[in-house]
């Protein structure tokens, strides 16, 4: 499948997404580039490597993810009825084994012999690790203080799986400063490492490359939905921090203008700078990590400090697809505070034992309110992208009380 907006194909052959994405790199680092590009390109139409990933996500990651009706919580909320893709089902808990899988089986077929990433929640970093030691190759995690210290649980995770973890101890401590580190890394050895970006930003091919092993989870959706109600769901929810795993529920829904689209943003403790992430709703167009993208920045051009109780979704900037859908009025930008995230997290732990990830928990959150607002007839589907395993010691020991857990 071939993501097009108006029938024109994203992104472009210069891999722009409208004035969005391209290459902001040093003059040496684009003949890398280029070489990464015409690997993927050929790569992805070859029918041995579609077979491969294909096998993996059936035999090993567990996909198809089934879709489930949460009725429960539909029933508790009100109005609309809740559907959620069970990306949380995935191996390793999350949609990120998606694009892992595919990008360490290009880095293998590509000779290199270590994939480097960075972290934030730890998702990617476990799905990362777990496709290298899978397919046997190096690997090292770069991952700010602040995270390795609210993520313990994906720490130890990606140790066991044999990853080296790469502390960062710069500026914030969080996503953004273990991107930098792992660019830097990146940029010294290229030849033999492939940085496996972990989401749907960066210089062009990682947005294209990404959101195509993506798409699979709305391709699943799709027909999912359709086979069990006969229709297509009336509104799609996602978080979005860099974009992952809403592109991927997203793209196959894209020129199905019947179905409204939400990307949910983390609003923090706020709308002062760095309170909140909320990028396409604040932000204004600038550069970061190589593309073009909207952007939280000074007047200086310089990121802005951000804050998300969800580690995976404080990164200042967004993928360069969101910046274009979001000009283009195709998809709904919202956003959910930290305590709105943390009541959503026990409202589906309680009302249908299923404990979503910190940065899901963001999107369970809006699809609530927007269900509030409608009326039985309605359908919503939230892309479930983790599971909570990994947040459960931070939001005991910060929100235990208030929700009636004393340890």
């Amino acid at each position: 499948m071939t993501a097009k907006i108006n029938g024109f194909e994203m992104p472009d052959r210069g891999g722009c997404f409208g004035e969005y994405g391209g290459r902001y790199v040093p003059e040496q680092l684009e003949k890398i580039l280029d070489e990464i590009l015409i690997a993927y390109e050929k790569i992805r139409d070859d029918d041995d490597f579609k077979k491969e990933l294909q096998f993996l996500y059936k035999n090993y990651a567990g996909r198809p993810s089934p879709i489930f009706y949460a009725k429960n919580l539909s029933r508790k909320t009100g109005g609309a009825r809740i559907y959620l893709k069970r990306e949380d089902l995935n191996h390793t808990g999350a949609h990120k084994i998606n694009h892992c899988l595919g990008e360490v089986l290009l880095a293998k077929k590509m000779g290199k012999t270590k994939v480097i990433a960075e972290t934030g929640a730890g998702s990617h970093g476990v799905a990362l690790a777990t496709a290298a030691t899978l397919l046997g190759l190096e690997c090292d995690i770069y991952m700010g203080e602040i995270d390795i210290a609210k993520a313990q649980p994906t720490v130890i995770r990606m140790k066991i799986l044999g990853a080296n973890i790469v502390p960062v101890h710069d500026g914030g401590k969080t996503l953004k400063e273990a991107v930098d580190a792992a660019l830097d890394a990146y940029f010294a050895d290229p030849v033999s490492q492939f940085y496996a970006i972990g989401s749907v930003v960066g210089p062009h091919p990682f947005p294209m490359m990404v959101r195509d092993f993506q798409q699979i989870v709305g391709i699943e959706a799709r027909e999912q939905f359709q086979a069990e109600t006969g229709l297509l769901p009336d509104y799609l929810v996602a978080c979005v921090g860099g974009g992952s795993n809403a592109i991927g529920l997203f793209t196959a829904f894209l020129e199905d203008h019947d179905v409204q689209l939400y990307g949910v943003e983390p609003a923090g403790f706020g709308p002062e700078v760095g309170q909140h992430a909320m990028t396409l709703t604040m932000g204004t167009p600038g550069v970061l990590h190589g593309f073009k993208s909207y952007l939280l920045q000074n007047d200086r051009g310089e990121p802005s400090s951000v804050h998300s109780v969800a580690s995976g979704l404080d990164y200042p900037g967004v993928g360069p697809q969101h910046s274009l859908l979001k000009d283009i009025g195709r998809v709904n930008y919202a956003s959910a505070t930290d305590q709105e995230a943390v009541d959503a997290f026990f409202e589906l732990s309680k009302a249908e034992g299923i404990v979503p990830a910190l940065e899901s928990a963001h999107a369970v959150a809006y699809a609530m309110k927007l269900a509030r607002g409608l009326d039985q007839t309605k359908t919503i589907l939230v892309n479930l992208s983790g599971r909570g395993d990994k947040d459960i010691d931070f939001v005991v020991e910060h929100y235990g009380k208030d929700h009636g857990i004393v340890l």
